[in-house]
Formats: C-alpha cells, structure tokens, sequence
C-alpha cells in the first residue's frame, strides 16, 4: 500500500520511506535531499537517516529509506532479494558496463536471435560466480574501486558467489534485450550484462536498469519527491514550495 495522507510520522522514533530514486542520482543524493527536507520541517539539525541497498546513478527504482531508530533495520532490508528489469544494448561493450562511459568496443550481432538469448539465460540462473566490476563501490587497498579505474588504473576484484533465482527475457528487439531479474544482495546487474555479452560470443552493457522490488517493498508503493514533498508538507502544515 502506499502512504496514507493521515499517518502520523514520527522520524526521530524511525520511519521507512519508499522512494523512485531520479535518473543520475546517487544513492546519497537521495538521501541527503530527504534529509535536508526533513530538517527543515522539523526544525532540527541533525537526522539519522540511511538507506538499505545502493543504486547506481543511471539506475532508477525503489529506494528504501529508514530514519530514526528503524535504522536498524537496514542490514534486514538489504539482506533481502531484489527484483529489476534491465535493458541491456547487444553487440558492444563499455568500461563502466553501463552508461557512465562510452562504448569502447563493437561486436557481431548477427549471429543473435531470440532462440540463441534464450539458450544461454538459464546458465544465468542459480548460485552462479561473478566477478565485480571495477566501477563499483567495493574496496581495494583502502579505496574505492571506481575512484581507482576513473583514474585508469587496472582494478582487480575477486569473483563472488550469488544467486539469480529468476531470468526471464521480456522483448528481443535487437540490438536490445530486456530481461526482468529476481536475485540476491550483491548482485551487480551491470556485471551481468557483461557476462551475457560475452556468452553471446558478442559484447553488451547495461542501458537502463530499474528497480522494481526489494522484498516486500515494491515500485507501487513508491513515491517520487514532488509526491513525498506534497505528503510531508500537508502532515506538517506548510508549504510544499518551502522544503523542495
């Protein structure tokens, strides 16, 4: 369900908010604009807020925010399966394997046909081994990866295991695939899109991806920030145009 205009919030006491997270966004971003609205109504300066489940910047979709003393529940949340729908361009690659870089590679397509994409999907599905990519948030040496391949340093990750317990292809419209994937934390989708490039025995990247649930928590319920603007001014009695 969505929020109700008469709930009566407490965020010190600990909220969750469920939010669409805008396109070239952070993670931060997002919640860093919800907590300076926050304060501003509240009249306070400080707000404990964080949220369960990074996205990247080219991503969009649910984005779970917890306040106050429910942030103790954001290892629960994170810990749960993730669903998204990826739109995935075939037939050449990128640095970021998404959008933040530019294409660095063109590869054959004609060879590809709903039939072959198909094929190759289930080898996607169940504990599978992934390697991170080198534009991600994990840490080497003290610093974050993405910092380290921005400045065009190679960056070496360690492979990890994670499940994909859903792979479904959507439409095949090529050179583009959309694919809805259910799986665990620690998935990077983009790490994906590579790999089914190359066993495609072509290249692809991560063209947009949204995501549509983190587990209970689904893209109905979400709020975009003129929707929690309006919601928050009317609880608080002031004006939307104030806190925006």
């Amino acid at each position: 369900m969505r929020y109700k205009e008469s709930k009566d919030f407490d965020f010190i006491r600990g909220e969750i908010l469920v939010l669409n997270k805008p396109l070239d966004w952070t993670s931060f971003d997002l919640v860093n604009k919800v907590r300076i609205m926050l304060c501003r109504l509240m009249k306070i300066k400080k707000l404990k807020l964080g949220h369960a489940g990074t996205l990247d910047p080219k991503a969009t979709g649910v984005m779970v925010l917890c306040s106050g003393k429910l942030t103790k529940q954001i290892d629960e949340i994170q810990a749960d399966e993730k669903e998204y729908i990826a739109l995935l361009k075939v037939g050449a690659t990128t640095p970021s394997f998404d959008l933040e870089t530019e294409e660095d590679e063109q590869f054959s397509t004609d060879h590809i046909t709903r039939e072959t994409v198909e094929n190759i999907l289930p080898s996607f599905a169940g504990t599978i081994e992934q390697v991170p990519p080198a534009y991600s948030a994990i840490k080497v040496d003290g610093k974050r990866a993405y910092k380290l391949a921005r400045k065009g340093k190679e960056v070496e990750l360690k492979p990890k295991m994670l499940v994909v317990k859903e792979i479904e292809l959507l439409r095949f419209e090529m050179p583009e695939i959309e694919l809805r994937i259910v799986c665990s934390k620690g998935t990077y989708i983009r790490a994906l899109a590579r790999d089914i490039g190359k066993a495609l025995n072509s290249g692809a990247y991560l063209k947009g991806l949204v995501r549509t649930r983190i587990g209970e928590y689904s893209i109905e319920q979400c709020l975009d920030l003129t929707e929690l603007a309006d919601m928050l001014s009317a609880h608080f009695n002031t004006s939307k145009n104030t806190i925006i």
